[in-house]
């Protein structure tokens, strides 16, 4: 398959541009006239198998649907058809995976099809979150504000995760280096050393044994080493694959002694900022429920989510289950039913999303801060487990002599 770059007219005689998937140019044009269009040009951009070369290449970022949203919502506002719209932002997308994508939902507009359902077809790359946004602001005819609104909670959403990614990269980079370090010692360095305390026959403190024995093990056997590792990520990536892997992955996360504050915020500030964004979209609380439930990606709470839904169907509060959870703060669960009393829910969700949007951000701070004294303590822990396994018996065997 290859992807081909069009030019052709319109029905109206309007002039279009955009790229369509085929096996060859003639059933590029083939599709092209199935579509009532007469050809001006189609041309071989790039073949498809180049884009799967490189996944970076090839996957479309929160950050390119942010752009697009805000795109699109401009050229709307400022009365610019659908199509002629989608096609603008089709020249200004550089992800050309995301370009082919955005040409063919022009298409199915262009046939007649609505924007929700045309986005549905690319369940992929549109979430049923955002699909479901944009058809309330079909409906309510407040399209470009929706758009608008969307862009800005997921650019949110985009800069929360990538401060905390960031905060992440330092201690990672230096753990990893770390056990590079640890386990080229293990295999090179440290059998030399121990060679000459393995002579002496002496006593040798059980530090030392291990040390020893794990540094023969990876030497002769780091063909198992390699084995085991890649088992135990394979057997995780299964494990998680099941619910009960998933709720108990989940729950894990939740219970971290450093990270579980973290965790728990970041789902909470996901669930509030999803539910406000619904409902001021125009989409009832039971359906944003069951969206929410996916977008908040944490079994725990999708399973309180799940049990909330049938609470709310059947003509319960929505902060029932809420107030009974161990996982929701206290304030959230009384906030959330007195925004139900007062018919003010939505300005609740975006004041506790800002609440703890603000204590993410301190609780990434304060961690960026404590994780320099943790690793330098884990590198302190490490060199005195070697001193005291290497250097204090060669030390004794010196003094005996």
């Amino acid at each position: 398959m290859a992807i081909f770059q069009y030019k052709a007219v319109d029905k109206n005689r309007n002039s279009i541009t955009g790229l369509v998937e085929s096996g060859s140019e003639a059933e590029a044009v083939e599709m092209l006239k199935e579509k009532n269009l007469d050809i001006v040009y189609v041309k071989e951009e790039q073949s498809a198998s180049k884009i799967n070369i490189s996944p970076i290449i090839g996957r479309i970022k929160v950050k390119d649907i942010v752009i697009f949203s805000r795109q699109f919502s401009v050229l709307i506002s400022a009365n610019v058809a659908l199509v002629q719209s989608l096609k603008i932002v089709v020249d200004q997308t550089e992800n050309l995976k995301f370009k082919m994508i955005i040409s063919e939902v022009a298409d199915d507009i262009d046939a007649g099809a609505r924007l929700s359902e045309a986005l549905g077809k690319h369940p992929k790359v549109f979430s049923n979150f955002y699909i479901s946004v944009v058809r309330s602001g079909e409906t309510s005819g407040k399209l470009d504000e929706v758009l608008t609104y969307l862009a800005d909670e997921m650019e949110k959403d985009y800069d929360m995760l990538s401060k905390i990614k960031g905060a992440m990269i330092y201690p990672a980079f230096v753990l990893t280096g770390l056990m590079g370090v640890g386990i080229v010692m293990m295999v090179f360095v440290v059998p030399k050393l121990t060679a000459v305390l393995l002579e002496s026959g002496g006593e040798l403190p059980i530090a030392t044994r291990i040390l020893i024995g794990t540094s023969d093990f990876l030497s002769n056997y780091w063909w198992l080493f390699l084995v085991i590792i890649g088992g135990a990520v394979f057997g995780i990536k299964m494990f998680t694959r099941t619910d009960v892997g998933k709720l108990t992955v989940d729950t894990i996360k939740l219970r971290l002694p450093i990270f579980g504050k973290l965790f728990q915020r970041i789902y909470l500030v996901r669930f509030t900022r999803s539910m406000h964004t619904l409902i001021i979209g125009g989409v009832n609380i039971t359906k944003s429920l069951k969206i929410t439930g996916d977008v908040v990606s944490n079994k725990v709470y999708k399973d309180l989510i799940d049990k909330t839904v049938k609470e709310v169907e059947e003509g319960n509060s929505i902060s029932n289950i809420f107030s009974q959870s161990k996982q929701i703060p206290r304030m959230v669960s009384q906030m959330m039913s007195i925004g139900e009393k007062t018919g003010k829910l939505d300005v609740i969700l975006k004041r506790i999303t800002e609440f703890y949007g603000r204590e993410i951000n301190n609780i990434v701070t304060n961690l960026m801060t404590l994780m320099e004294p943790i690793i330098m303590v884990i590198m302190g822990l490490a060199v005195g487990v070697m001193v005291a396994a290497i250097i204090l018996p060669m030390y004794n065997m010196a003094s005996n002599v």
